[in-house]
């Protein structure tokens, strides 16, 4: 894959299943306050250590508040190796709309 793809949240959520990774790139705080379930959240501060360990084999879903960031941080994954990465439209607005049970509230 050359270029990242944007994917809806229910493509997102059949990725999820299949072993993709989910990282949302939000604020701290924004993620603090809410996060799909399975999310790792991505920052500058613990970038370099995701790169270190993730597997550039497994899809990366990215996640931001409305799918506007993160199809840059999507292109940016690709050009470190990964094979895969998707931008999901919506962001973290659509996720919880579409899946609220799957939202965690008030945890880091």
């Amino acid at each position: 894959m050359e270029t990242f793809e944007c994917i809806n949240v229910q493509q997102a959520s059949e990725r999820l299943a299949q072993g993709a990774l989910l990282v949302d790139i939000r604020d701290p705080q924004s993620f603090a306050l809410g996060h799909a379930h399975s999310a790792l959240h991505l920052s500058n501060s613990n970038l370099n250590e995701f790169l270190a360990i993730a597997s550039r084999e497994a899809p990366v879903l990215v996640m931001c508040y409305h799918g506007s960031s993160s199809k840059g941080a999507a292109h940016y994954l690709l050009s470190q190796g990964f094979s895969k990465a998707y931008s999901i439209e919506g962001g973290f607005d659509a996720w919880r709309a579409a899946f609220p049970a799957q939202i965690v509230n008030g945890e880091v």
